[in-house]
């Protein structure tokens, strides 16, 4: 895998969108694998899951954004962190302790070529996992489908971050997350 690999797919995957169903499995040729991609006006992300075999390097993952100029996608940049354990199993929410685990974050300024130091405008992402009940998650008006594996990203331009809602197959709000607050852990009876 290079960048220029990664940077390539991300481009044919803000074209075409993700494939359906998502990839569960590494190709042969690639070790990388998309996991989710959300656009929000002219800002999105799209992340991956590295694996290299044998390597002994843990799995990862990363976030790439990107903003839109001039009808094109400019990559801005991004950034990963090691993938939870066993990243392609979908877990419960007994498991996970809640319906949405925000496991990774980032922020990449989309104005770089300002005069001035202030004004910088930015681009935010989430990195989250959902629960095995959860099938879509709302994001303000926009909906995100829940792949297979559960692993969904969030991108968003404005100053505050969106409060996402978990979903049922029914419908039914199972759980809310704040982004612009820490989670709090469901407490569990004692």
């Amino acid at each position: 895998m290079n960048d220029h690999e990664v940077h390539e797919e991300c481009l044919r995957l803000l074209r075409d969108g993700m494939p359906d169903p998502t990839p569960d499995t590494f190709d042969e040729e690639r070790d990388f694998l998309p996991l989710g991609l959300d656009m929000d006006g002219d800002v999105a992300v799209v992340t991956f899951l590295h694996q290299w075999g044998g390597s002994g390097v843990d799995p990862f993952i990363e976030g790439r954004t990107f903003h839109r100029r001039d009808g094109e996608w400019m990559g801005l940049g991004g950034g990963g962190g090691s993938a939870p354990y066993d990243p392609l199993v979908r877990r419960s929410s007994g498991e996970m302790g809640r319906y949405l685990y925000q496991y990774g974050s980032g922020r990449t300024v989309r104005n770089a070529n300002r005069l001035l130091p202030w004004g910088a405008k930015w681009v935010n992402e989430a990195r989250l996992r959902a629960s095995a009940e959860v099938a879509r998650v709302r994001v303000g008006k926009r909906f995100l489908d829940v792949p297979g594996h559960g692993h969904i990203v969030v991108v968003w331009g404005a100053r505050r971050g969106p409060v996402l809602e978990a979903l049922a197959t029914d419908g039914a709000v199972l759980d809310t997350l704040d982004l612009d607050r820490p989670a709090v852990p469901v407490r569990t009876e004692a």
